[in-house]
């Protein structure tokens, strides 16, 4: 099984939230729908713009809580140097006609 960690933003150089999960895409579309009320459903936050991939739960567990703690400018740094456009990752995962489209 996989583990996925992710930051989403609502806009270049917005808010950012930084989470885990074992399904990325379930986990994107429930951002995108706000089905889950909190943080990123009040900051309308559902664009993915970096993750990384890992088959062992604590070290996913372990990296998340390494990168909330880092200075904003560090994980600016991050996102740009695999995502220099900010371009959402997620949004060539869903057809326009089905139902997990963001609309």
């Amino acid at each position: 099984m996989s583990y996925y960690i992710y930051i989403l933003t609502n806009k270049r150089n917005g808010t950012l939230y930084i989470g885990v999960t074992n399904n990325l895409e379930r986990r994107i579309y429930e951002h995108i729908h706000k089905i889950i009320p909190g943080f990123t459903e009040k900051y309308d936050i559902s664009q993915l713009v970096y993750f990384e991939e890992t088959i062992d739960v604590n070290a996913a567990l372990t990296r998340e809580k390494q990168l909330k703690k880092w200075s904003r400018k560090w994980k600016l740094e991050l996102i740009e140097k695999s995502n220099p456009q900010w371009k959402d990752l997620s949004c060539q995962w869903y057809d326009p006609g089905s139902p997990l489209s963001r609309g």
